[in-house]
């Protein structure tokens, strides 16, 4: 099945030139189905890359996914014109009294902002808030990871001395837990973060399953008892010119970063990376949308209700 997204949105045609099963509302329209209503609240500069990049992992699903992309605040966008952010996505104010199956938050380039800086950070707050009495599952990615921690459970920001980016090996923790249905014992997946967790720290203070981790990179994949909230400390929708994107507009400004790690074949930035974690990424999205979502929601989204889950796999 396929997901669902507006006729004109433009990842529609990069998707089906990649021969990956989109549907426009037009055509859903017609179908006696309910699709699973998922929502992207999403941070990222470049607004149009990153939905692309995400509705590509949707889609591999035999579920139909009826996506809606959210905008933080009505601020203008240096990276994305204001006509795609007027035309596709929407404020929170228009949602908030509707419930949704899923919810993804995407990561943002606030590594080294405290949350308190944040311009945004109360309006997001409110907005996890909202998600635990209004969605059945809620994905955290990246910075967004850090701030779900933040808020469910008061951690401190946690910020390493440099930063964390390339291609990390991660080794499975919780082997029959269905988010890691189909996983290999070792798995590969990008990071790029300041972050910083530990498995010792997440341990100690907070009940998370702790699901992947990695020697180098942490924790990289994590959930509550119940599955309402999973956190993906890494970046499994990134493409592969991606991270080669970032060190080059880091090279750019001056900062002198370091090559990403067991990206780049041979370690030479001339060499085009190739991407080693696609497969990983579309089976952790098809697990989270099945196991953490279209099997724990009501049919029914008018009878949602936070109290009737449980911890049951």
């Amino acid at each position: 099945m396929p997901i669902k997204i507006p006729d004109q949105l433009p990842a529609s045609n990069v998707l089906r030139n990649e021969n990956i099963f989109v549907m426009s509302e037009t055509r859903a329209a017609t179908q006696e189905i309910r699709p699973l209503k998922v929502l992207i609240l999403n941070l990222m500069p470049k607004k149009i890359e990153t939905e692309t990049q995400f509705l590509r992992l949707l889609s591999n699903s035999p579920l139909q996914v009826d996506v809606e992309l959210l905008r933080i605040d009505d601020r203008p966008s240096k990276n994305t014109p204001t006509e795609h952010l007027d035309t596709f996505y929407r404020q929170f104010e228009t949602i908030k009294d509707r419930n949704f199956d899923g919810l993804i938050i995407t990561g943002a380039p606030l590594g080294l902002v405290q949350f308190e800086d944040v311009i945004y950070w109360e309006h997001l707050q409110t907005i996890m808030n909202w998600a635990n009495k209004h969605v059945t599952s809620t994905l955290y990615v990246c910075w967004a990871a850090q701030a779900g921690l933040k808020l469910l459970f008061d951690l401190p920001k946690k910020t390493r001395k440099e930063k964390l980016s390339g291609v990390y090996h991660h080794t499975i923790q919780h082997q029959y837990h269905p988010l890691l249905r189909g996983f290999d014992d070792s798995f590969l997946a990008p990071h790029s973060r300041y972050a910083d967790f530990s498995p010792e720290y997440l341990e100690s203070h907070t009940d998370l399953d702790i699901l992947a981790t990695s020697d180098v990179a942490g924790v990289y994949l994590a959930a509550t008892k119940d599955k309402r909230n999973v956190f993906v400390t890494g970046h499994p929708e990134y493409d592969s010119h991606t991270l080669h994107g970032e060190y080059v507009r880091d090279l750019g400004e001056g900062m002198e970063p370091a090559i990403p790690v067991n990206y780049y074949p041979n370690n030479n930035p001339d060499n085009k990376p190739i991407a080693s974690w696609r497969s990983h990424g579309h089976l952790l999205f098809a697990n989270w949308l099945n196991y953490c979502v279209y099997q724990q929601t009501p049919y029914d989204l008018e009878h949602f209700s936070a109290d009737a889950f449980t911890t049951d796999e």
